[in-house]
């Protein structure tokens, strides 16, 4: 019970370490996918099993934060422009871009072509 609890705070302060993004989106998907997880794997822990709620919390803390962080990456990489077109973020170039839907063919923000 002891080493789970640590390895559940071990995961999760390195989670949490490395959630660093400038829309907090990741951060904040983090958080709430944590409090989820910590709360349905309490009532799934002591309703199952052995009835630990402590073991189940820890679980679905762990689960549920690096399922929301997740998420948040997912957001960060990926936004839509004013006209509806979703663009999405290239991290060597450190730039947008968008794809035309008709061509499959990718160009900068600017218009510039891409690939």
């Amino acid at each position: 019970m002891t080493k789970l609890i640590l390895i559940s705070a071990v995961a999760a302060a390195t989670l949490l370490g490395t959630a660093c993004s400038t829309t907090g989106n990741m951060e904040r998907n983090a958080a709430i996918g944590a409090g989820v997880g910590a709360v349905t794997g309490a009532v799934i822990g002591n309703n199952v099993g052995d009835g630990d709620a402590k073991t189940g919390a820890a679980i679905g803390a762990v689960v549920g934060g690096a399922g929301g962080a997740y998420a948040g990456y997912k957001q960060d990489q990926t936004r839509t422009q004013t006209n509806g077109t979703p663009t999405y973020y290239d991290q060597a170039a450190g730039r947008y871009f968008t794809v035309d839907q008709r061509t499959g063919k990718t160009y900068w923000e600017n218009g510039q072509f891409r690939s």
